[in-house]
């Protein structure tokens, strides 16, 4: 399940960096829509992924919401999987 979350957690936060700071760019400043498009779904996908994959991780480990919201809020900030990845997930495998 280890090797499953930290991938999932690594492939949500290129998605995340690719809308950002680069889809979104092409939409808005050179009117190039469809590369926002597919990586916004994408994106969306991982997103639910990584949500579901985060439950039940915690869920397995038995650990609490608190831990459960660290790894949650680290899927909305810019680089944050990774930051979650190397302090929390790396030291467990």
């Amino acid at each position: 399940m280890l090797k499953l979350f930290r991938a999932t957690a690594i492939m949500e936060g290129i998605s995340y960096l690719a809308l950002f700071g680069i889809t979104m760019p092409l939409k808005y400043w050179a009117e190039i829509l469809e590369p926002n498009k597919i990586v916004g779904y994408a994106h969306g996908f991982l997103f639910i992924v990584y949500v579901a994959v985060v439950a039940v991780f915690c869920w397995e480990r038995k650990w609490d919401l608190k831990r459960f919201s660290i790894l949650f809020l680290a899927s909305l900030l810019p680089f944050g999987t990774f930051y979650m990845d190397k302090k929390y997930l790396k030291p467990l495998g």
